[in-house]
């Protein structure tokens, strides 16, 4: 969830110019980190008001509804951001990179469509990463440099009792018929941090997939999508909330950012692949 990345850019983007106090400029801000908006309110909480000359922040609140975010085809039906107090060392609001005194941390709320969710699947961003997710479960080696798969049609379905059916269709380049994987799986969320398969039934062209194939699979994506991969950049995500409707997605996450976090350094790019991945849902290149 790159979203993440960005606000926090946003975030950080307030905290540094003169002009904190109105929210007007804040809300410009973060704004400014998507293409797109339908509704959007920020409000930075600082009283009294000579706090922000000692560096201390209340509290920081967005709520948006509808959101595209820049250059990426992620779509956020709602999102609702709210930090701890954050505090600064005072009068150094011109330098580039906020010298944090103390974690920042909060609440994030986001609700996903079905919609926007198989948009994005269809996107080159994710087929990327799902090559990469399958690539230690499907034979690949010994191939010609003109064969190779390739995945097309990816489609998501959410069911009840937080369960999904995903559905891919796998392109060996030397065939003419695409073979249709079908995956249907509950989601579990293991200690705040695990997003992990439970269960799944991976049928290939309607057949039963042997269990070798599940196994690698479901390992390789279980391991990827440990939130603690994120720590060694300084951040930590807990996922308190994990629902899945007919058509909608909500999770509810705690974070926390350390003062040494490089997603407090500018530019982005600092923040390694394996975070990217983690923010986006898909191991995305800068």
């Amino acid at each position: 969830m790159e979203f993440l990345t960005i606000l926090l850019s946003g975030l950080l983007g307030i905290i540094s110019p003169a002009g904190l106090i109105i929210d007007r400029t804040a809300e410009k801000t973060i704004r400014s980190q998507f293409d797109t908006v339908e509704e959007l309110e920020v409000r930075v909480d600082n009283a009294p008001t000579h706090q922000l000359l000692q560096g201390k922040i209340d509290k920081i609140r967005i709520a948006g509804r509808s959101l595209k975010l820049k250059k990426q085809d992620i779509n956020i039906a709602l999102l609702e951001l709210e930090t701890d107090r954050i505090e600064l060392e005072p009068f150094i609001f011109n330098k580039k990179r906020p010298q944090v005194q103390q974690p920042i941390q909060g609440g994030l709320k986001l609700i996903l469509t079905q919609q926007d969710i198989n948009k994005f699947l269809r996107s080159p961003q994710f087929s990327s990463w799902l090559e990469q997710l399958s690539g230690k479960s499907i034979n690949f080696h010994k191939k010609s440099s003109n064969s190779g798969y390739i995945f097309t049609n990816p489609k998501v379905n959410f069911l009840t009792g937080n369960r999904l059916l995903f559905q891919v269709e796998l392109q060996e380049k030397a065939e003419d018929k695409p073979l249709l994987i079908k995956v249907e799986s509950a989601v579990s969320i293991s200690a705040g941090r695990k997003i992990q398969l439970i269960n799944p039934i991976v049928a290939v062209n309607g057949e039963q997939a042997p269990s070798q194939f599940v196994n690698q699979f479901v390992n390789n994506f279980n391991q990827r999508l440990d939130l603690d991969n994120l720590q060694g950049d300084g951040l930590q995500v807990r996922i308190l909330k994990w629902e899945m409707k007919a058509q909608t997605l909500l999770i509810a996450a705690f974070f926390r950012i350390q003062p040494s976090s490089r997603l407090l350094e500018t530019p982005r790019s600092s923040v390694s692949s394996s975070s990217r991945f983690l923010l986006t849902q898909s191991y995305l290149k800068p």
